[in-house]
């Protein structure tokens, strides 16, 4: 086989592993769901959600202790982190660990979803599979995306949602023109899930209304709810990891704290047990009743304005619960709690229409835009919650009302900040790939490695004498000041001895000290390439000290860091597939 033909195949197996291990999480958990539901029997109803969640929490902490050595990192943020700073490979434990943590989170009724560690086993998959057959960097990040995107195609039986996921989050700043393996990984992927998964395992319903223009002002009112909602979202979840990040406990006992508080919430909120999508299908048929049964709130009279209440508090509590189920110790993401969320803000505002007197409101058209709006503004990926719900929901012919909702909510979103706050931090410390193409580049370069230590050096007390004897053995323009105990006092370059160089008579009288000056900037040790770069273009210069706890360790060139730029730029955009 040439290349293209290996990589096409590449595409197919990683597609078929990834999409079969989504599948086995999403069996696994219903199977879960399904034995604590039916074999456990408590006499009273508040116990199964007061126990399970609680349980699912502690003993995945306990095994992510005992089985993987405390190694917790999750979420799309560590697939990002392995493109942009480890050459895209993925440690092959996150092959299953992800499977058997997140199956235990959220089968046993951890509020959070199975998509984001779906997504990292089949990037784990793909990494895996390219470093066996000893790929290059660009072949290894395309499989790498294809095993995601298996595992997200299997998770909905959405093969472009997919594909969409892969170039709207994970391939950002990356660049290729050829994607032909992703498109069969998606395909492999959901045809796993169509063939293996049972009707009720799989996030699918057809129920909806026929898309009628007069109802565009709903869905423009229902695209700025969602902003506003997934902006609460995102401010909430940070709220939660920091106060989970500050927290000086060990990580069992946050554990155990983020238990009771999730199987609180779940005695309260029923709907908050596990991934929530099976309220999502109540709703969108007309079967919003049931969503009480196991509340309190069945106790009180006034059924609609009652409902109303419930969901919303439900709407308010779901950022909470999903986000101390995934800080305190649960594995999983936020893709199905915002899409939860999205369809009970839907059926909300649905609700409240119709109790203030409005008529022929699309209810279920609402609910399934409604999931696409907050996933959008939330995930800052609306061109995946488009095809996702239109696939989900077999409802192509609601486009319009899909792209007027999510494109809202991005926009929004946006506004607020142009990048996805959950990743922002990781953009700050260029440890991830963003839009900005160059920026890139310099962010896989590391300043320790581009440091000249073989700069030569002179004591301040020395005459220009000796300095020009440094200068005939000196391959550059510069010569650092250095102190006896390692600090730099400052620089001498061949510009400021060059019209006093040929005068012998004053060699014995000119001292370094009069003739060095201070460097216009200092780099630090560890600093950003990105941050060095800006250094150099503000202060025009061509050679820079590298100091650590003020002492010189070297310097750094401009044309170093260019030439290092072109052979990553070389490797990383050479020949496309």
């Amino acid at each position: 086989m040439n290349r293209n033909q290996f990589l096409v195949l590449s595409g197919i197996l990683v597609g078929l592993v990834a999409g079969l291990a989504g599948v086995i999480l999403k069996t696994l958990v219903h199977y879960i769901h399904y034995f604590i539901t039916y074999k456990v029997h408590f006499t009273t109803q508040v116990f199964f959600y007061a126990l399970f969640p609680f349980l699912g929490i502690v003993i995945t902490t306990l095994v992510v202790i005992i089985f993987f050595k405390g190694q917790s990192r999750k979420g799309i943020g560590l697939i990002l982190y392995e493109i942009a700073q480890n050459s895209s490979l993925i440690p092959p434990v996150k092959m299953y660990s992800q499977i058997l943590q997140s199956a235990l989170t959220v089968g046993l009724g951890g509020s959070a979803g199975l998509e984001s560690p779906i997504a990292v086993t089949g990037a784990a998959i793909g990494s895996n599979y390219a470093r066996n057959y000893h790929l290059g960097y660009k072949e290894r990040t395309l499989l790498l995306a294809a095993g995601a995107t298996a595992g997200i195609a299997a998770s909905f039986n959405a093969p472009i949602a997919g594909v969409m996921f892969a170039f709207e989050i994970l391939l950002t700043g990356v660049v290729f023109s050829d994607f032909l393996p992703l498109i069969l990984a998606a395909i492999c992927g959901s045809l796993l899930s169509k063939i293996i998964l049972q009707e009720e395992v799989l996030f699918h319903f057809e129920s909806r209304q026929a898309f009628n223009y007069h109802n565009v002002p709903y869905y423009i009112m229902l695209g700025l709810l969602s902003a506003i909602y997934a902006r609460y979202y995102i401010v909430i979840s940070q709220k939660v990891e920091h106060f989970f990040h500050r927290l000086k406990w060990t990580a069992l006992q946050k554990a155990v704290l983020g238990g009771v508080i999730i199987s609180i919430l779940c005695v309260i909120m029923p709907p908050l047990f596990g991934e929530g999508y099976s309220s999502i299908k109540q709703m969108a048929n007309g079967q919003a009743d049931e969503i009480i049964a196991h509340s309190f709130f069945r106790y009180i009279p006034a059924k609609n304005w009652v409902l109303l209440a419930f969901l919303g508090c439900t709407c308010l509590l779901k950022v909470f619960a999903s986000s101390i189920t995934i800080q305190s110790g649960g594995n999983g993401g936020n893709f199905a709690p915002s899409l939860f969320a999205g369809g009970v803000l839907g059926f909300f505002f649905a609700m409240l229409c119709t109790q203030v007197g409005f008529h022929d409101v699309p209810v279920t058209n609402l609910v399934i835009v409604g999931m696409a709006g907050v996933m959008s503004g939330v995930m800052y990926a609306p061109l995946t919650a488009i095809f996702l719900i239109a696939e989900a929901s077999s409802g192509y012919d609601l486009f319009i009302p899909l792209m007027i909702v999510s494109s809202t909510s991005f926009l929004v979103a946006k506004w607020f900040s142009p990048i996805s706050p959950e990743l922002k931090h990781l953009v700050d410390e260029g440890k991830i790939f963003t839009r900005e193409h160059d920026r890139n580049i310099l962010s896989l370069l590391r300043t320790e490695e581009l440091v000249e230590n073989t700069i030569q050096h002179i004591d301040m007390n020395a005459t220009l004498r000796q300095l020009i004897e440094l200068v005939k053995n000196s391959t550059r323009n510069v010569i650092a000041v250095v102190s006896a105990d390692g600090r730099l006092d400052g620089v001498v370059t061949l510009d400021r001895i060059r019209p006093i160089m040929f005068n012998q008579l004053i060699y014995d009288t000119v001292t370094v000290k009069e003739l060095m000056q201070q460097p216009p900037a200092l780099i630090g040790l560890h600093d950003n390439v990105v941050d060095v770069i800006a250094k150099f273009d503000e202060v025009k210069e061509w050679n820079l000290p590298v100091i650590e706890n003020d002492k010189l360790v070297g310097f750094i060139s401009k044309s170093n860091i260019l030439n290092q730029y072109r052979l990553l730029l070389q490797e990383y955009s050479g020949d496309e597939i």
